[in-house]
């Protein structure tokens, strides 16, 4: 079960990246995926979402992606529905344009800082005065919520009805009650309008305003009561002494504000708000409603996208399994029309090793490849002409860390520590990236620790990506019926990015070398003109 982004926000001004990946073993992703797989550019390119709350559930959906296939299933569902309905889309685009014009209303009110009694507000965060019109624009904003769902019909997807019927079902709560009033403070507390039915017990009403009519009339009716029944010169108060006398009335006004204003925010405001953010029925009605502004942001992303973009069709299988057709990156891809797609297929063979030299296209293929499998898992469309794939229910991309050394262990030791950690966490049904493996070592020992390693991925039966510059021990793999031998093709000494069979034997690390000025030619030149 996911956290409600409402309560991942406690103590902190609404953020949008405020989820976390999980554990190594315990989410899809962990942190070295999703820093490798880049997926806070992955968000960026996606997010379309209209709300604070939308594109926070985004986000975490990116970050702690679904591997329930019925649930994916689901949600793909609501996206077509949405796609083929657009009386249905438009109704809902208007419910979170509307929440998107209105929400910062309800954060300020949960997580605004009063500046006191005189104070004047200057920052976006900030409440000046006693919080009553805060208050007032913060639950108009649930409320308004409720209304427009309560009116925007049934849909049929299972998914969307859902998220529908969880808003809805917020008009049931006693935070909702408290929320459209009346709030009454009695002995036992903040109560709601239904919890004081049958109950004498004497309660103070409040009402977001600081004009009490019943309390000034309470205290001119006091004022009268004493005049009338207790008359004394004291009471006696002529039409010419009511100027004189308003001059005391401006200091009754000046004790009036703080003492009820400072009432009403330190013992109803204020300890509402604290309700309402730890509120569980809140915080799974602000996430319904990030969820549907996630949908709409599905749909402008493949319209925004440029190319073909399809919902991949998800199939169950024994191992992982993924099929693409032109295969596009979701980030370099987008608006690119010259970007260069690739099929790639990897069902029974399990294994696919890559070669080429540096610039190829190698990583950028990669990631395209687990990029597309992370929006597959959280519903949404991924460029490509067509796409079929199981859920993987772990996603690891390994990359060189120079700058994350294990101590004392030396970079061969700390790859090695992470190359195990993601063996002991994979099952068949994972998708593994292997950049480069046993650096740091000799050749001898890197060809033997190598193979070790694909050897075990192998027999556990996930899908397993190998990028590499060393074909002797693609050679090896390859002469035992093992593995797809897959290279980045390059013509006239320029990378194509195409994908296509066979091993590269090549490194190309002269022409890098000329491109960045540092060739056997540039070395001779530099130390020539130093002389």
């Amino acid at each position: 079960m996911k956290e409600a982004i409402l309560l991942s926000w406690q103590g902190a001004w609404p953020t949008v990246k405020s989820s976390k990946p999980l554990a190594t073993g315990a989410g899809v992703i962990d942190e070295n995926a999703f820093n490798t797989i880049e997926v806070d550019k992955v968000f960026d390119a996606v997010n379309h979402a209209a709300t604070t709350i939308g594109q926070a559930v985004l986000f975490r959906s990116l970050t702690q992606p679904l591997d329930v296939l019925d649930e994916l299933k689901a949600k793909q569902d609501a996206v077509e529905e949405l796609r083929s309905h657009s009386a249905l889309k438009e109704t809902l685009e208007h419910i979170v344009g509307t929440a998107a014009n209105h929400e910062k209303d309800f954060y300020l009110l949960l997580f605004g800082e009063f500046q006191g009694t005189f104070g004047t507000a200057r920052e976006d965060h900030e409440i000046e005065g006693y919080g009553y019109l805060q208050y007032k624009r913060g639950i108009r904003f649930m409320l308004e919520l409720v209304d427009q769902i309560q009116a925007a019909g049934a849909p049929q997807s299972a998914y969307l009805k859902t998220l529908f019927d969880k808003i809805k079902a917020f008009a049931d709560t006693r935070t909702y009650s408290l929320m459209e009033g009346p709030v009454y403070i009695s002995e036992n507390g903040i109560q709601a309008k239904q919890e004081r039915k049958g109950s004498f017990s004497p309660a103070i009403i409040f009402r977001p305003r600081l004009f009490k009519p019943l309390l000034i009339t309470l205290f001119f009716g006091t004022l009268w009561a004493l005049a009338h029944f207790f008359p004394t010169d004291m009471f006696k108060v002529s039409v010419e002494a009511i100027p004189t006398a308003m001059i005391f009335f401006v200091p009754l006004l000046l004790i009036y504000y703080p003492v009820v204003g400072g009432f009403d925010r330190d013992s109803c405001i204020i300890p509402l708000r604290n309700e309402f953010k730890n509120s569980t029925d809140v915080a799974d009605t602000l996430d319904a409603l990030g969820q549907l502004d996630e949908l709409l942001s599905f749909i402008k992303f493949a319209d925004a996208f440029g190319t073909s973009m399809v919902l991949p069709k998800l199939v169950d299988a024994e191992h992982h399994r993924i099929n693409l057709a032109d295969a596009r990156n979701p980030v370099l891809g987008k608006q690119n029309n010259a970007y260069i797609g690739n099929d790639f297929i990897l069902e029974d063979d399990k294994l696919v090793l890559v070669t080429g030299p540096n610039s190829g296209g190698k990583t950028a293929f990669c990631k395209t490849v687990t990029q597309i499998q992370l929006l597959a898992q959280i519903g949404c469309y991924v460029p490509a002409q067509s796409a079929t794939l199981t859920v993987a229910d772990r996603i690891f991309y390994q990359a060189p860390e120079i700058s994350h050394l294990v101590d004392g262990e030396g970079r061969f030791g700390t790859e090695l520590k992470r190359t195990r950690d993601i063996f002991l966490a994979t099952t068949a049904k994972s998708l593994v990236v292997l950049d480069e493996l046993s650096e740091g070592t000799t050749f001898e020992e890197k060809m033997e620790s190598s193979s070790n390693v694909l050897n075990g991925f192998y027999r556990k039966g996930n899908s397993t990506i190998l990028i590499t510059h060393n074909h002797q021990l693609v050679d090896n793999f390859v002469n035992q019926g093992i593995g797809l031998p897959k290279q980045v093709e390059f013509a006239h000494d320029a990378p194509t990015y195409k994908l296509i069979d066979g091993i590269s034997r090549v490194s190309h690390a002269d022409r890098v070398a000329k491109k960045i000025g540092f060739s056997k030619e540039d070395i001779d030149n530099y130390l020539a003109d130093a002389k």
